[in-house]
């Protein structure tokens, strides 16, 4: 796998490189922003992970990952120092498919990138063949992946339409965290639970409906249809 690694210190970029190239990946660094942007036009270069440090010379690294977005679906995973729960749900909403906050394992890392390379582009309609799904005021195109409440296009990404699509689908049954994580995420990796959780209050946030999405605790979570 081609992988794009967005770093602008050469030494951890090196050593990164080194770890990367020998579990297999054909590693291209850019030292800012700008020369990311470069390196993915056009979109055939092949990149199948780009690998984005936030802390950048010339640009903040979510303008970086918004344009990014704009210009590619490669998946995008972040790279910051930024614990907090509002920092990962910014970048989520840019378009960022999963993150990693240093100090990180390389075990660690090197999970997340097999995890999301092996996303599915697209989504195989719902088990009763429907193309939309509805929800009270909300409406899921499965074929086009497209959301809206009350008519106004919600814009989700990836893993968000993924994540609301497999809930809506059966609306009141509880989906089990490790059905969730192997369906959207396909993986077993426990360490992905917690960007599930992000990506709940992200999309809880963008529907503007905090009771949507309901959590059981020590389960996991179903969705609640809300009335017509």
């Amino acid at each position: 796998m081609r992988l794009l690694l967005v770093e602008d210190d050469n030494h951890v970029a090196a050593a990164l490189s080194a770890v990367l190239a020998r579990h297999g990946f054909d590693v291209t660094h850019a030292r800012s922003g700008e020369e990311a942007l470069q390196a993915l036009v056009p979109e055939s270069a092949g990149f199948g992970v780009v690998l984005l440090d936030l802390g950048l010379p010339d640009q903040d690294g979510y303008e970086v990952c918004g344009k990014i977005r704009k210009r590619t679906s490669t998946p995008v995973i972040m790279v910051t120092a930024r614990a907090d729960v509002r920092s990962r749900i910014h970048g989520l909403n840019l378009g960022a498919d999963d993150y990693v906050v240093k100090p990180y394992d390389t075990g660690e890392l090197l999970a997340r990138i097999h995890a999301v390379s092996r996303r599915t582009v697209h989504e195989e309609p719902s088990a009763g063949g429907e193309d939309a799904l509805h929800l009270g005021s909300v409406r899921i195109e499965l074929p086009t992946r497209q959301v809206s409440v009350d008519g106004a296009t919600i814009q989700l990404t990836r893993k968000e339409f993924d994540l609301l699509a497999l809930l809506a689908q059966r609306p009141g049954v509880v989906f089990r965290r490790e059905q969730i994580i192997s369906e959207v995420w396909r993986t077993s990796w426990e360490g992905t639970g917690r960007t599930l959780e992000v990506h709940v209050a992200s999309l809880r946030a963008k529907l503007r409906m905090p009771a949507l999405i309901e959590t059981v605790r020590g389960v996991g979570y179903r969705l609640v249809a809300p009335a017509a």
